[in-house]
C-alpha cells in the first residue's frame, strides 16, 4: 500500500518534532543544534523556530566543528538591542560556545522569544521560540510587533 505524500509528510514531521522532545527524569528537554557548512559559508540554528509549553528546557548544542556560536536574546541589557522577548522574562546570553559545548535554558514566561548568534547574526543565524499560546495568562507577544520594544 502506498502512503499518500501528505500523510507521509505529517508523519515524518511529527516524528522529527517528537525527536526533539525527549523526557529526562520526567523533565521535557528540547535540543536546538547550532550548525554550519564545512567551509563556513552558511550557519544556522536547527530548528530555527519551535513552539513549546512553558517550563520546557531548551538545550542549544554547538555541532559546528568550525565555528564558535552564541545564543543571545534581543534585549537592551545585552548589547543595547531592541527587546524582542517578553517584558517579564530575563534576557539570556550563552557566551561563546566552542564546538561540542552546550547551553541550557528553561523559559517560564509565556510569549515570543527572538534570539541570535552574536558573530553570525548578519549571516542570518537567528531563531524564535514561542512559549505557551496566545491567550495564556501572562502571554507577551510584543516581540512580534514591528521593531520590538525599546524598554
Amino acid at each position: 500500500m502506498k502512503l499518500p505524500r501528505r500523510d507521509f509528510l505529517v508523519i515524518a514531521g511529527s516524528a522529527l518534532f517528537l525527536a526533539h522532545l525527549p523526557a529526562i527524569g520526567g523533565r521535557r528537554v528540547v535540543t536546538v543544534d547550532m550548525r554550519g557548512t564545512a567551509r563556513g559559508e552558511r550557519v544556522w540554528f536547527d530548528p530555527f523556530g519551535l513552539a513549546l509549553e512553558t517550563g520546557v528546557a531548551v538545550t542549544f548544542v554547538n555541532r559546528d566543528p568550525g565555528n564558535s556560536h552564541t545564543v543571545t536574546a534581543y534585549h537592551p541589557r545585552l548589547f543595547e538591542r531592541v527587546r524582542r522577548i517578553p517584558a517579564q522574562a530575563e534576557p539570556f546570553d550563552s557566551g561563546y560556545l566552542l564546538p561540542g559545548e552546550s547551553f541550557e535554558l528553561t523559559l517560564t514566561v509565556p510569549g515570543v522569544y527572538d534570539f541570535y548568534c552574536i558573530p553570525h547574526e548578519q549571516a542570518g543565524m537567528v531563531g524564535r521560540l514561542v512559549v505557551g499560546r496566545p491567550g495564556d495568562p501572562g502571554w507577551d507577544g510584543s516581540a512580534t510587533t514591528m521593531g520590538g520594544d525599546h524598554r
